[in-house]
């Protein structure tokens, strides 16, 4: 008859374990998914901060070939000096504006935007003097903001650091500056015959006495006929 209900029809429902165990799959599967985008970004990052790595090898290089094969003065560690220093007379090799031209530099609350002179991964900020995530390596051209070495006093450029992650501000430091997890547990590096890689943070940090390693052949940071 009309409007009897067929006692055989049951309405189904979940149950309110089902319903938990369905939200936990969702949670699980967002975590999955989150953890992926974010290590997909870092992954990105860090192909963007080897590129810039690999500008600077460039850079060099080219300074160089017009320079008689001298590699550019450091300059001072702060970044104030104006006439010459890597940080003048790289960017001038590649054409680009100095580093004085940095709005980002003496003001912290500049967002530096992603460009050569910047690693994405790096949450450093200027300190009100200066600011550098690229570092160079103290060694090469010896003490002195004004020092200069030749490229091809250097035995071997493919395993002597040149520049790398920094992990303070100054423009030119040694092993104990180097980032120690700014791309996924380690850091990348620039050599002096112009490759940059990464390398895992045991190869360059002694995490027991909280500096930076000296020997590893692979990381030169004293030229061997120094």
């Amino acid at each position: 008859m009309p409007g009897k209900a067929n006692p055989s029809c049951k309405i189904e429902a979940f149950t309110l374990v089902e319903l938990l165990s369905v939200l936990a799959i969702v949670l699980i599967l967002g975590s999955l998914l989150w953890t992926a985008m974010m290590r997909g970004k870092q992954r990105s990052f860090q192909v963007v901060c080897l590129n810039h790595l690999q500008q600077w090898g460039l850079a060099t290089q080219l300074y160089t070939l017009e320079h008689e094969d001298w590699l550019p003065r450091d300059g001072a560690p702060n970044g104030t000096s104006r006439e010459n220093g890597w940080y003048i007379d790289l960017p001038r090799a590649l054409g680009i504006p100095d580093y004085h031209q940095m709005p980002w530099r003496t003001n912290g609350a500049h967002p530096p935007r992603t460009s050569i002179w910047i690693c994405p991964s790096n949450r450093q900020r200027s300190n009100g003097i200066n600011l550098f995530h690229y570092c160079l390596n103290a060694y090469v051209n010896g003490r002195g903001a004004g020092s200069q070495v030749k490229h091809h006093s250097i035995p071997l450029p493919g395993s002597t650091i040149w520049m790398f992650d920094n992990g303070g501000r100054a423009a030119v430091a040694g092993q104990n500056n180097v980032h120690t997890n700014v791309h996924n547990q380690g850091a990348q590096f620039v050599f002096l015959d112009g490759h940059a890689a990464k390398f895992n943070h045991t190869n360059y940090w002694d995490f027991v006495r909280n500096r930076g390693r000296l020997g590893n052949p692979s990381l030169q940071w004293k030229p061997r006929n120094r």
